[in-house]
């Protein structure tokens, strides 16, 4: 292993782990345990990281395949009621609160409703990573990602359309 502590990379990715444990799980609680089970893989992964990648490109792997993990064994036992999400909006009038939470909402609602494959690089489309590194992240080619990344921007434009009109 190269010289990554695994604090580091915990404090320098939280938000990243945080936010794929979100596009992959809706109860707050479940979410947590999640991030956690990511946060132990990521403990029990880092030190075979080589820098074949780029260490943001590790993590994610790792985070997005334990969140599909995750996924396929919730569907097993399907929730029968869906939490509301509560997002945390800083220093804007409540009028302004509402509307942003709502868009995330919104966002979030239609990621889950997007397949594994076109979730997965949405997320990390959203993330800012490049078509290269999305590649990377899931074991595909840069032009497989760019067309999951495609397909997954119309499908979450066509649902949020389709949100916003109800």
């Amino acid at each position: 292993m190269s010289d990554v502590s695994f604090n580091d990379v915990i404090r320098t990715h939280s938000g990243l782990l945080s936010r794929i444990a979100l596009a992959y799980e809706a109860d707050p609680s479940q979410r947590e345990d999640l991030k956690q089970e990511i946060v132990l893989a990521v403990w029990r992964a880092l030190p075979s990281f080589r820098g074949q990648s780029s260490l943001k490109t590790y993590v994610a792997s790792i985070a997005q395949k334990r969140a599909v993990t995750h996924v396929s064994r919730r569907a097993r036992n399907p929730v029968t009621e869906e939490l509301g999400e509560e997002l945390p909006t800083a220093d804007l009038q409540p009028d302004e609160a509402a509307i942003v939470a709502d868009r995330r909402s919104r966002l979030v609602a239609a990621m889950r409703q997007l397949s594994v494959a076109q979730r997965e690089t949405a997320t990390l489309m959203l993330e800012g990573f490049s078509f290269i590194e999305i590649g990377e992240t899931l074991g595909i080619t840069a032009n497989a990602a760019m067309l999951r990344c495609q397909r997954a921007k119309a499908a979450l434009v066509e649902q949020m359309g389709a949100a916003h009109g109800r």
